[in-house]
């Protein structure tokens, strides 16, 4: 029964074959009661503890009993859509800051068996006994380290203490050491699967410095996107103010981007991270929000307009790319008052941008918004079938579609847009009018 709903989650995934870490986490998940998982970023940790979870859940019980802590929303609402692309039948729900509480409260009414959140969402449940914990027996804390980092340890602890004795597995996911566990987590001889040794070393990744005249570099980092071309291009700065700095500058220029940072609402965040996965951009700069836990596939190349803060923050950034042996390339930005870090290979290729550029071109897809979603019973291929027959859309024409709870994101080719929007403008989608337009 164990293999067959892996081997089904797998296929409706459409995935053929597991990697090391995660085929480990499958034989030893079932022999330990508390586990810590150690592996980069961009190495499948999230399929590593999902897959062994599925065995130990009883569907019958409308009762939560497998709880996710996760320290962004962005990463709880991406493993929720994980979970519920392996079509288990299994019910799955999140809690985050900037969702309804009141939709929550009424979902956790029904409780899903399987429940994903932040830490001080989560403890807002707990606290209020909307969240009924009694059959709760596994905790999965992903990205411990940056929930660390991010200042949760108060609500973490809190929710490990209220659940106490309830629980019968702790599963703690780091993309780094942590030699001194924190008290709180009352781990239980935990078994450590370290995989960081095996994949720390990015043998496709390569390295340049690209040196700027003045202080300023922002017009090195425009001549330096325009020599990239159209490939897929995090750029990293270390504050909010020079992200949003940063992009408009781009956006004058004539270079497609979009921006992401915790400042931001979380409407205009998933804007910029759909945008970004569909190919309606290349270039997303950000903070070091960016730089862990989100699903964002493919990148070939990392920008670091500044320096990262520290040896963490560079590897977490470079580790966007160069992917499960794909190759990459990372770019530190260095104006005239600043040299390389101890933690930089110092003999990184330096590279000679040519004189005259020419801007990128524009991306052949463009996002559609809709203002319905998940909430209003809408599906990826009520969508598909949609755009489709009123908006004559040929099937190549229509790239990725992602759900939301109150509205969805279509990529469409960017030279059928504008016909799309006049055939769909009156028409309605399962009954119901709704607005379609191209997210800004």
């Amino acid at each position: 029964m164990k293999q067959e709903l892996i081997d089904n989650a797998l296929s409706n995934l459409r995935i053929s074959e597991l990697n090391e870490m995660q085929k480990y986490m499958l034989d030893i998940y079932e022999e330990s009661d508390d586990i810590i998982l150690l592996s980069p970023t961009g190495s499948g940790k999230t399929l590593a503890f999902l897959l062994p979870l599925l065995s130990t859940l009883d569907p019958a019980k409308e009762k939560v009993q497998a709880l996710i802590l996760a320290p962004s929303r962005e990463l709880a609402m991406q493993i929720e859509d994980v979970f519920k692309s392996m079509q288990t039948g299994i019910r799955v729900g999140s809690c985050y800051g900037g969702h309804s509480m009141y939709y929550e409260e009424k979902m956790l009414e029904n409780p899903p068996v399987v429940l994903i959140g932040t830490p001080g969402r989560i403890k807002d449940h707990i606290e209020r006994e909307s969240l009924p914990i009694d059959q709760i027996r596994t905790l999965v804390l992903d990205e411990f380290d940056k929930s660390l980092e991010f200042g949760f340890e108060e609500e973490m602890s809190f929710i490990i203490s209220s659940l106490g004795n309830l629980l019968k597995k702790k599963v703690l996911l780091s993309a780094t050491d942590m030699p001194n566990m924190p008290e709180f987590t009352d781990l239980n001889n935990p078994s450590v699967v370290n995989f960081l040794s095996e994949c720390e070393t990015l043998n496709g990744l390569k390295l340049y410095k690209v040196t700027s005249p003045i202080k300023d570099k922002l017009e090195v980092l425009l001549k330096l996107i325009c020599h990239i071309g159209n490939e897929p291009t995090l750029v990293f700065c270390n504050y909010r103010d020079s992200v949003d700095r940063v992009t408009k500058f781009l956006l004058t220029n004539g270079v497609e981007c979009k921006m992401f940072h915790g400042g931001m609402e979380q409407q205009d965040r998933e804007k910029a991270l759909c945008s970004f996965r569909n190919g309606s951009c290349y270039i997303l700069v950000s903070t070091d929000l960016a730089a862990r836990g989100l699903d964002i596939p493919e990148v070939k190349n990392v920008v670091h307009y500044h320096l990262p803060l520290n040896e963490e923050a560079y590897t977490h950034r470079n580790g966007r790319t160069a992917r499960m042996f794909a190759e990459g390339s990372s770019f530190i930005i260095l104006n005239s008052e600043e040299s390389l870090p101890e933690y930089v290979d110092q003999n990184s290729e330096e590279m000679e941008l040519p004189e005259k550029s020419t801007l990128p071109g524009l991306p052949e897809w463009v996002t559609l918004y809709i203002g319905k979603g998940k909430q209003d019973k809408l599906s990826k291929g009520d969508i598909a079938g949609f755009l489709m027959k009123k908006g004559r859309l040929n099937k190549n024409e229509l790239g990725k579609i992602e759900l939301k709870e109150h509205y969805s994101f279509a990529a469409i080719k960017r030279d059928r847009a504008k016909n799309l929007l006049q055939l769909v403008a009156n028409e309605k989608i399962k009954g119901v009018k709704t607005i379609f337009e191209l997210a800004r």
